[in-house]
């Protein structure tokens, strides 16, 4: 299978498990290819891709952006170690939702645990990268990035 194949796949993966998660309207914006390395800059979610897709997705967003859409999950605020937990499943959803769909497509992916990620930090060791703008209506901006290896 052609790495462009499989980078095309998982990203349209991760715009449908977006749009599958989280329970607001999203606007996805096409994605761009981009150079090492990538700014992360306040609160993210890292997971690995393992199988046929190797590489690293970041989910990437302001603390408050990931509090209210636990908010509109769950009903309650989320805040401190509750909202680092959160983080972590919504990333973790996210990636086994796009496991799901590019196993459909015929090529293995496994996930690794999340990591969160607090305070700003550079992410380096990727060959290609692709970011995936994602705009949650009333809430705020988050930053899909794809890693692959």
């Amino acid at each position: 299978m052609s790495l462009t194949k499989s980078v095309t796949d998982i990203l349209n993966g991760t715009i449908e498990a977006v749009k599958a998660v989280v329970p607001l309207e999203i606007h996805v914006e096409k994605p761009a290819l981009f150079t090492q390395p990538f700014n992360q800059h306040s609160f993210g979610v890292l997971i690995g891709m393992t199988g046929d897709a190797r590489g690293r997705i970041i989910i990437d967003g302001d603390g408050w952006v990931f509090g209210k859409i636990g908010e509109a999950m769950f009903g309650i605020e989320l805040e401190g170690e509750m909202l680092e937990s959160f983080a972590g499943e919504l990333g973790n959803m996210i990636a086994g939702s796009i496991s799901t769909y590019v196993s459909e497509k015929g090529f293995e992916m496994d996930i690794t645990p999340p990591t969160v990620l607090v305070g700003q930090t550079k992410v380096y060791g990727f060959s290609k990268a692709y970011r995936l703008p994602v705009t949650v209506q009333n809430i705020g901006n988050l930053m899909i990035v794809l890693m692959v290896e």
